[in-house]
């Protein structure tokens, strides 16, 4: 079972580290480019807050974001403000989401994410720790897929490889780190069609996006082409 408790925890200590590090920062490094295509540093920590507030939206029965282009625009607005402004809204807009985390309710009931996407209440701590961890290694700051606690690493590619498993476009896959192991892709009584092995940060990486796969080997085929996250 889930344990949203222990995640909201997990959420709050990773907070209190990007806090740490972003707060180590400039204003001139906020407005330098982060490593997603077309975001400054600014742009990632503007979405970590709203993106907060919109988890507060979904654990109280609200629309996660008005539109999509609302979404986006609020990204914009706030992308080129300083560095305090930044920390301020990143801490303020954390304490709702734990405020809201810690109210009496029922974890086991569904809600609804963004694009309509569905999932047990339980989950969206969880999902917020992904956001706070992988757009800290987003900024680009020195804080790496390496550095990610063990637990929300394994997790996390367990979490990816199930998003996967049964797409069309992907191989029966069998991804594994020389002592555990996932699979993902279509489905198939024949066993997989590529093993992939590395360490958890390179396989995390490759699911997520954030690396291409060359540090991985590939038996049976080519490293499969993964869909947009």
């Amino acid at each position: 079972m889930i344990d949203h408790g222990h995640d909201l925890a997990s959420v709050h200590a990773a907070t209190e580290r990007l806090l740490i590090a972003v707060g180590k920062l400039d204003n001139a490094s906020v407005t330098q480019p982060s490593r997603l295509p077309g975001w400054t540093r600014g742009h990632v920590l503007a979405h970590l807050a709203r993106n907060a507030d919109a988890l507060v939206n979904v654990l109280e029965g609200r629309p996660m974001y008005v539109s999509g282009d609302a979404r986006d625009a609020d990204i914009e607005r706030d992308a080129p403000r300083s560095l305090d402004v930044q920390l301020a809204d990143l801490r303020e807009s954390a304490a709702r989401l734990q405020e809201a985390g810690a109210a009496p309710a029922d974890w086991s009931r569904t809600v609804e994410l963004r694009g309509g996407v569905t999932d047990s209440a339980s989950r969206v701590p969880f999902r917020r720790w992904v956001e706070v961890e992988l757009h800290h290694v987003d900024l680009g700051i020195g804080y790496e897929l390496e550095d990610l606690p063990a637990e929300f690493t394994e997790r996390e590619i367990a979490f990816l490889a199930d998003r996967f498993a049964g797409h069309p476009d992907v191989p029966p896959t069998r991804l594994t780190d020389g002592t555990r192991a996932w699979s993902t892709g279509r489905e198939t009584d024949d066993g997989p069609e590529v093993i992939v092995t590395g360490p958890p940060a390179d396989l995390l990486g490759w699911l997520a996006g954030r690396r291409t796969g060359a540090a991985l080997t590939v038996d049976g085929a080519r490293l499969p082409v993964l869909p947009p996250l």
